[in-house]
Formats: C-alpha cells, structure tokens, sequence
C-alpha cells in the first residue's frame, strides 16, 4: 500500500489500540465487508479537511487510472481529474457537505491520464470533531457508473430518433423528459416543461380521457391504450400508451389526426351511400307518389338534418305558383316540435311572397343554400302572421333548399334544416342533398307515371267489364281485384249477359262467362277484349249451348288468326218448363279451374274435375267441348273465377280450389247476403295486394230458401 492510500478493511493507523483480541474478533466481518466492496467496484476515500490529506484505497486509484507514484493524495490531484464541464458542480456539493457536516452526492466525469472519460457517482458526509462543530473530515465512496451512463445514452438517442413522442412524468405529475418528437407535437420545449405539472401545462387535459386514462394506470399498474382528442390549440387526435412504474409515468403517443380524417371520411362515405341506398329502396317500393315522398322526409331526419319539408309541384302551369304547390311529407328529430312542423306545413306556402326561396329553387331549378341565419332569412320572405310566429319556434340556424328534378322538369322541392346546436351545411351536403333529390324526383315522376297509366287501365279494364242484367230469379254479382304490384291491365274478364233461343215471349236464359287470356300487358287486356266481344256475339246470335259457344269461338280464333290462347268457363241459366222454382245450369269449361256450386244447406261441388279439364281456346279448334248440367235448388249459388284467387307462390291451383272450398263452406252459413260472400272471399284469399288479377262472378237462385 503507497503512503497516502487509505484500507478501509484496516481503518486509520492512528486510531489502532492494543486489543488484539478485538481486532482479530472483528477481521471475519471485514474481510466480508470488502468482498462485497469489491465485487460492486466501490472505492472509499477519507478527505481530511485540516491537513488536507485525500486518502484513496486501491479501488478508487485503479477508478481514476491512477497508480500508487502517481496518486498525489491532495484535493488538488482530485480537481484536476474531474472534467472541467463539471468540476464547479462536484466542488459545490462538496462545500455544501463541508458547509453543513452534512451528505455528499455527485455524479461527473473524470478524464483518465489515459485520456479516457469515465463516469464516476460518489456518496459520502461529512463529520465534525464535537457535535455540532465545524466539518474537519469527509468520508465517502465511489463506483464508476459509464455503462449506465452509456446505456442511458443509448435509450436517450432512441427516444430522440424515434418517430413517437415520448415523455415521462415522476409521482408528481411533473415531467422528467421529453423527446424532440413530444416537443414538436405538444409545442413546448423541453425546458418550459421540465419541473413543470402536466396538469399546469395542458389544462385541458384536466377531466379529459388524457387525465382518467393516465391516473387509471397510476393507480392500477397497468399499462393503458387509448386515442383522445385535445382541443386547441394542440386541436388534434391522439393514439396514446402509457406504462406505469415506480418512477412515475411514460408515455408514448402520436398524432392521428390525418388517421382520424381520412377514417370520418370514409365513415361518412358510408353513411352515405347507405343513406342513399335506403332512399332508393324505400323510394321504388312504393307507386304511390304522396307515401314516397313522406317516406323521404323520414329517411333524411335526423342523419342530414333536423327536420324536412317535403313540397310536391302538382301543377306546375298554376296561375299563383303557391296554389301548384302542396306540402305533403315532414319530420322533426323531436317529437315534441313535430305538431309545430305540421301546423308550419299547413300555414307557410299560403304565407309566401313571390320571393320566397321556394320560388326560386322551381324557377331556377337550382340549390339554395343558407350557411347561416336561416330563421331570419326564411322570416323575410313571409307575410307577417302565423307561419312566421311558427317558424320562430322551429328556431332554424342553416338550410339546405333542392329541387326534385326528372326529365328537365321540377317535380317537388326538398328543404331541410338544422338548429344552432349542429354544425352548419356546407357545399358537400348540397352535393348529397342534390344526389338524394335526383333519385327522389326520378322514383316520385315514376310514381306518377304508373298512377295515371293505371288509372287509365283500370278505366280501361273496366269498361270492358259491363254491369251483369238483373231478372227474377237470379241475382248475380261480380267482383274484378288487379293485380297489386302490376300495371292494373290484364286478360282477366267475366261477362254475363240474356241469350234469347225460345220462340218470342218466351223467358230468355242467362249465360255468365269468366275468363283470361294468357298475359298480363296491355297486349292481354287487347286480346281479352277480342275473345270476349267474339265469346259474347256467337252465343247471343247463335241461341248455341256452352260447349257450341266455345267451340264456335275457337273456329273463329283460328280463322282470324288471332295470336292468342285464352282460358274460359261458359255457364247457362235455363228455366225449366212447367215450374219457377228450378232452374237448369248447363257448363263447359275450357282449360279453366272449376266453377264452385254451393248448396242451400252449404255442400260445395266442383263442376269439373281439373285434370279432366278441356283444353285452353286457340289451340286446336277441331277439339271437341264437354258439356255437362244440373238441376239448382231454390238457394243454391254457383261460383266462376279465375285463377288469381287460387293460385299464388308456394300453392298450385289443386290446393287453392280445395282451400275455396273449405272457405266457402265456412262462411256460407255466416254470410247469407252475396255481396258479403264475395267481399270475404277477396279478402281472405287473396288479400289486399293479389299477385295476379282476380275476375269472380257468383250467381244464386232466389227462391224461398236461401243460404
């Protein structure tokens, strides 16, 4: 050991005594001491501040780089090892032990004479000769800590290259770093953040997901993942991960903002499109043009606004443009204003002057659009009055106005609005508005096309349809149901008409036929009129029997050469002679389901058998016709019809004439008048939107008994 060096396994020389007992006693727990010093690397020096004698053991010189000749042992040889960038720090702290007999901390590097820099971290304190007198020795060890140093080194500039910002905060919420990433995002430098509260800095944060999420994990030790937005004027979207540990928080995080944007984008490009999807759907699933546009106004509140208006132009050539107008469907995202809306509907088409916006909208057939102040500018173009003190109370902030436009005509204009507590409209939403009404206006001017083609077929179908001749003994109704979803024209026909075949005087008969021509056009119901008016024309010239009728029609067919097949049951009253309470029904069906005859007392007969059937006319005229014929009680009621009230999806015409049946022998006994009969069979067989067109036709003898 070279004079000067310090044994802290052996201590000061000086202070040696002559109890060899003791100091051999005590060797075992030293020698333990300095293993365990030396395998940490820790050097102990003793500083002996009134001789100024530094006294290092063999550790700490081998730290520094030195040997035991060049080991100058003066606090001097200490300063002069100690990195000039921090030597004013190492000698403040050791004043401050000096000054106060108090701890020794610093950390510094040293360069070696080697010229190696190392870090070195030294504890010690400081000690007096009395309590409470000046410091006249100080006591301490050091370690060399470089490859911590180095290896925080390396963490640091990670955390600087890194594209995420980090920052880590201790127990107190206060930051302890902050990485180059995290200061450009948080727009704060590290040194205005160091020390500081995260609290203090971000105040917004206060209540925020920032402060539940980062608390959460303090408190629980496990790490949290979450994205939140801070407002301005950071005014961006987050991904942030924080991980808890003894020293506090860090957290990493990164700006998702343009994530966020694009995300909304596509979200509301969905939203769109399903929008715009469910418009159209629900648009084509009705012809009705007033249930159309209603259905509207609901599909556009409250996803493109509070509430709507819906305006159809019903007569674009009126004299005062408010009379061809008329408000037909609305909707308010609040039901408590939807009995405002209505009684605004009512009020303000009456209340508008000539400049008013809707005006303009069916004039110029273009957009309008109110970023802003929309109650006020909506006011000004109404007379003073009710309408006005209503739209006070809707209360709108921004409005969108957009015609219906088809096929270059305006056809009924759309306005939506949206009160002060949404974001205002913007030329997008026109864009959406704009694509939603020509979708609206081409469904709506379908819609009214198809209701006057059907007004004029169903006129059409009609008037091919005569009212039935009344006698005494028969009383025949008839009933004709188009089909629901179709153009309301088919080949579905019944007729019933006298056939005078006696000498003259003599009673005539009753011929009924029911009938349908393959098709359902405007072709079919052509068609249908040929074979009914040649149907009607042999048998009333002719005076012939069922059979002869559709024979004769089928000769016909085929000369004329009508491109055409039709089936058809041909049913003949007659009176038979000496009595007025029977009567003789004489049938021929030709490829038709079979008539239905129901007792007085509620038995049902088919009066043919389907498979047994004759063959449909315009086929093969030289088929021969079966006839066959019964007598009818007083009471007794025939059915004819086609087969629409059978047949329909899932269910053939075998099982549709057995469940007629079976319907008939139910309601016989409930429903004596015939009207009824026949209002209950529609109904309940085919509904109120029949897949095909139905013609019935039902005959019954009047007589004293009835059913």
């Amino acid at each position: 050991m070279p004079p000067g060096a310090f044994d802290p396994a052996v201590g000061d020389p000086s202070d040696r005594t002559s109890d060899t007992a003791s100091i051999l006693g005590a060797a075992s727990d030293r020698m333990a001491w300095r293993l365990a010093v030396d395998a940490a690397g820790v050097g102990a020096f003793v500083w002996d501040l009134v001789a100024d004698d530094l006294r290092w053991d063999g550790r700490l010189i081998e730290l520094f780089g030195l040997d035991e000749e060049s080991f100058g042992g003066t606090i001097k040889d200490f300063n002069r090892l100690v990195h000039p960038d921090d030597l004013a720090r190492v000698s403040d702290a050791l004043q401050r032990a000096i000054d106060t007999c108090g701890d020794y901390h610093a950390e510094y590097r040293i360069v070696q004479p080697s010229g190696h820099v190392r870090w070195i971290e030294a504890r010690g304190r400081a000690y007096g000769e009395h309590p409470g007198g000046q410091a006249v020795r100080l006591v301490g060890a050091a370690y060399d800590t470089t490859a911590v140093r180095d290896g925080e080194a390396r963490i640091g500039r990670v955390l600087e290259s890194m594209s995420s910002a980090f920052f880590q905060l201790d127990e107190d919420w206060r930051f302890t770093y902050v990485n180059s990433e995290a200061e450009r995002l948080l727009g704060a430098g590290r040194a205005d953040l160091f020390g500081q509260s995260i609290w203090e800095a971000f105040p917004a944060a206060v209540g925020s997901p920032f402060e539940e999420h980062y608390r959460g994990a303090a408190a629980t030790g496990q790490p949290v993942s979450f994205e939140a937005f801070y407002p301005p004027p950071l005014d961006a979207w987050y991904e942030v991960r924080a991980w808890p540990s003894p020293e506090g928080l860090a957290v990493y995080f990164v700006d998702i903002t343009s994530r966020r944007e694009a995300q909304d984008a596509l979200d509301r490009a969905a939203r769109r499109l399903a929008l715009l999807a469910s418009v159209s759907e629900s648009l084509t699933s009705t012809l009705d043009p007033t249930e159309g546009v209603s259905r509207l106004a609901t599909h556009l509140v409250p996803e493109v606004g509070d509430w709507c208006l819906v305006t159809l132009v019903e007569d674009p050539h009126a004299s005062d443009w408010r009379r061809g107008l008329r408000d037909v469907g609305w909707s308010h995202r609040d039901p408590a204003l939807e009995e405002t809306l209505r009684l605004y509907a009512a009020q303000r088409l009456r209340a508008m002057t000539d400049a008013s916006y809707l005006a303009r909208t069916i004039r110029d057939m273009t957009p309008v659009l109110m970023e802003s102040d929309a109650a006020e500018q909506v006011a000004a173009v109404l007379v003073p009055g009710r309408a006005r003190e209503l739209l006070s109370e809707l209360d709108p902030a921004s409005a969108v106005i957009v015609p219906l436009r088809a096929r270059g005509r305006t056809v009924g204009v759309v306005s939506v609005f949206r009160g002060a507590g949404r974001a205002a409209y913007t030329r997008d939403d026109v864009v959406l508005l704009e694509d939603i009404g020509s979708r609206a206006a081409l469904a709506l001017d379908n819609a009214r096309l198809y209701a006057s083609q059907r007004d004029v077929s169903e006129a059409l179908q009609r008037s091919m349809l005569t009212e039935p001749p009344h006698t005494d003994e028969l009383e025949i109704v008839t009933r004709y149901a188009p089909a629901g979803e179709a153009a309301r024209i088919g080949g579905d026909w019944y007729d019933a008409f006298l056939q005078h075949r006696g000498p003259a005087g003599s009673s005539p008969d009753v011929v009924v036929v029911v009938g349908d021509v393959v098709g359902h056009d405007v072709e079919a119901a052509a068609a249908m009129g040929q074979v009914r008016g040649l149907l009607r024309g042999i048998a009333v010239h002719s005076g012939d029997a069922p059979a002869a009728i559709l024979s004769g029609v089928d000769a016909v067919m085929e000369s004329l050469r009508l491109e055409t097949t039709a089936t058809a049951v041909v049913a003949r009253f007659e009176q038979v002679p000496g009595t007025r309470e029977r009567v003789l029904v004489r049938w021929s069906h030709a490829g038709h389901p079979p008539a239905l005859l129901v007792s007085a007392d509620g038995e049902v007969t088919a009066l043919a058998d389907v498979t047994a059937n004759d063959l449909l006319l315009g086929l093969d005229p030289a088929t021969p016709r079966g006839e066959r014929s019964t007598l009818l009680e007083p009471g007794a009621t025939l059915f004819l019809y086609t087969d629409g009230l059978v047949e329909r999806r899932g269910r053939d015409i075998d099982a549709g004439v057995r469940a007629l049946a079976a319907r008939l022998r139910e309601i016989a006994p409930e429903a004596p008048e015939l009207d009824v009969m026949c209002d209950l069979l529609l109904e309940e067989m085919i509904g109120d939107k029949p897949e095909d067109d139905v013609a019935l036709l039902a005959v019954r003898l009047r007589g004293t008994q009835v059913l």
